[in-house]
């Protein structure tokens, strides 16, 4: 796919990091490296993102990625309220993303993203916070659906809901559960690449 060798490598070394931070987080480790560690998969992301950005479009999802990894850092580092700022401005960017290559009318099976994910996070957590953060994540992924870019991207922003629910229910039903240790990670960063990958893919044929 890539057309630079040094490109191609920045994608992989994103790959290793963000696979292999499996490990750290289903055996809770701690401390700056792992912390340095968690945010390397999705800021490689963004750089792979970045240094093929060739306008708005380009820098748009290299933006989200980047603030995805604060994210990370963020979640790790300070706490969950202030990770989910650095989230939700990431859904906010992508919600500026999609809708700039919009397919038309949406049909109702994907209206009703939003509205699912604010029911599910507001019964999971009984929390008006988030809640409101679970209002951008939904319509971040509906926005997503309705767009020009390739299936992969909409799967991807159906996972990120996926994994943000399973923190949800971290928080409640699944306070005791291995479930979400097991499974937080794996698909947030499976979201992530996705959708870094089908975006930038997209805006290189359109380009071309």
């Amino acid at each position: 796919m890539e057309s630079s060798g040094a490109v191609r490598w920045v994608w992989i070394a994103a790959m290793v990091a963000g696979v292999s931070y499996s490990l750290a987080a289903w055996s809770g480790w701690d401390g700056g490296w792992v912390i340095a560690w968690k945010g390397a998969g999705v800021g490689l992301l963004a750089v792979w993102a970045a240094v093929q950005a060739r306008g708005t479009d380009g820098w748009l999802i290299a933006g989200m990625l980047a603030l995805g990894a604060l994210g990370d850092v963020l979640l790790a580092s300070v706490g969950l309220t202030v990770g989910a700022v650095a989230f939700l401005a990431g859904h906010v960017v992508a919600i500026m993303l999609y809708r700039r290559y919009a397919r038309g009318a949406l049909h109702a099976p994907v209206l009703v993203i939003p509205g699912a994910t604010i029911g599910l996070a507001a019964a999971l957590t009984h929390d008006v916070g988030v809640a409101i953060y679970a209002a951008g994540l939904g319509t971040m992924a509906e926005c997503a659906w309705g767009s020009r870019f390739p299936r992969r991207v909409a799967w991807g922003a159906v996972l990120f809901v996926v994994s943000d629910v399973l923190i949800f229910a971290r928080m409640g039903v699944l306070a005791d559960s291995i479930v979400p240790t097991l499974l937080v990670w794996p698909t947030y960063f499976a979201a992530q690449a996705l959708i870094a990958h089908g975006v930038v893919w997209a805006l290189r044929e359109e380009a071309a």
